[in-house]
């Protein structure tokens, strides 16, 4: 269990795996040639980074001929979330995450009208 925890964690420490991750996610089943073009790394590299990603289950792949077709895997994340949180926690945690992109929102909206009115 922890070790399967700690490939999580060093899966997700590297940025590009985590914008990997992002893209699969946001495109199930896509390929690694669909990906290759959102980076400036080398096919290998990125390669590489796929396979920290597998061995951690943050993404299963699957066989079609010569290509594999890329999907998300969440359950890793999940167990993750799971051992560290209860229900109480979990409810909170989650208003406390959408309080705080509404702030966000807010703050970086508030910040390109004040840098309009300037450049106006």
């Amino acid at each position: 269990m922890a070790d399967d925890m700690d490939a999580v964690f060093e899966a997700l420490a590297h940025p590009d795996r985590r914008r990997i991750l992002d893209i699969i996610k946001n495109n199930p089943g896509c390929y690694l040639n669909e990906i290759c073009p959102q980076f400036s790394t080398s096919r290998i590299a990125l390669m590489k980074h796929l396979r920290v990603l597998e061995t951690a289950q943050l993404i299963v792949a699957r066989q079609e001929g010569r290509r594999r077709r890329l999907f998300h895997n969440a359950v890793p994340i999940q167990m993750i979330y799971d051992r560290w949180t209860t229900e109480y926690s979990s409810l909170w945690s989650s208003e406390i995450t959408r309080i705080k992109y509404a702030v966000e929102s807010k703050s970086n909206r508030t910040a390109t009208t004040r840098k309009g009115r300037r450049n106006g």
